[in-house]
């Protein structure tokens, strides 16, 4: 596995348990330790997003409110290898 693929799967698993943990508190509010998994999480996740995007591009569509379709002319992930 190259270091991209090990991320790309680090982020995939973290955002994975958020999305179950999320799930989760829907019908468990209250759990504390839940919310604090939760938030350990989202820590951890954020450099991770950060290291990628920064090495290989974004993982999802910026946000841009003055011309929305000026991210396509950034490279594609995979135009940036090589």
């Amino acid at each position: 596995m190259t270091d991209r693929e090990i991320l790309l799967k680090k982020i995939g698993t973290l955002k994975f348990a958020l999305t179950d943990i999320g799930i989760f508190l829907d019908t468990h509010p209250g759990d504390a330790a839940m919310i604090k998994k939760r938030d350990e999480y989202r820590r951890e996740l954020m450099p991770l997003v950060e290291r990628y995007e920064q090495q290989y591009g974004p993982l999802t569509k910026p946000q841009n409110t003055t011309n929305t379709w000026t991210w396509v002319k950034d490279p594609w992930p995979w135009d940036m290898e090589g």
